[in-house]
């Protein structure tokens, strides 16, 4: 099996991360780099993995690790899937570069060692997440709109005609997940559902309704 020479993420991932605080960060780093260890352009950089081959790789505690999933999926650096063994991982693609780059100049003996076994690829926008190859992939619709829903709202628009059905419902997905959550008052619900088991409310209510005092609730 070829082994990669090098990989290069971007400095937009890194400071993407920025948004993580303290040691966090590092954590989240080492966990990423694990799974691109087994996340490899031929197999569009997803792989299925454990938690304890990631343990394995970093010296993190799963806890440590299931914490760094979260973070990544949540800022939107990969995709989680529940596979038959553990979970499949798939790496946005916007966060790296191709593996055949100018780290050295390619007429020197370094660069030619050093990218032996790396395919000479112009872009991975064109050639892992493009949404030419996620419609035509095997895949269930669910894992499609998933991984259509990753790409940038104006290629997703631009390029509407392909597959209207799809894109729309990736379209969709994409404003949901970047709507801003909205936090649930637990102490004004818990306050609800006291009243609503108060049979003196009940009474109350009733009378305001009998003699048309309004609001009920008053």
């Amino acid at each position: 099996m070829a082994n990669r020479s090098f990989l290069l993420t971007t400095y937009k991932l890194y400071h993407h991360l920025d948004k993580v605080s303290g040691s966090a960060k590092a954590n989240c780093l080492s966990v990423y780099m694990s799974i691109m260890k087994y996340a490899w352009r031929k197999n569009n950089y997803e792989c299925g993995l454990r938690h304890s081959t990631i343990a394995k790789d970093t010296g993190l505690s799963r806890s440590t690790i299931h914490r760094s999933l979260l973070t990544l999926a949540k800022l939107n650096i990969l995709k989680m899937y529940k596979g038959r063994s553990g979970k499949t991982y798939c790496i946005n693609a916007k966060f790296l570069v191709p593996e055949k780059t100018g780290m050295y100049k390619s007429d020197t003996s370094m660069y030619k060692i050093d990218t032996n076994y790396v395919s000479n690829i112009q872009t991975l926008e064109e050639q892992y997440i493009t949404l030419y190859n996620i419609l035509k992939s095997d895949r269930d619709l669910s894992y499609k709109i998933d991984a259509l829903s990753v790409l940038p709202l104006a290629d997703l628009q631009a390029n509407l005609k392909y597959n209207p059905y799809y894109i729309k419902k990736a379209i969709a997905l994409k404003k949901e997940n970047d709507k801003p959550k909205v936090e649930l008052n637990t102490g004004a619900v818990l306050k609800k559902l006291a009243k609503e088991k108060n049979p003196q409310y009940h009474i109350k209510k009733q009378y305001n309704i009998r003699n048309n005092i309004k609001p009920w609730e008053k």
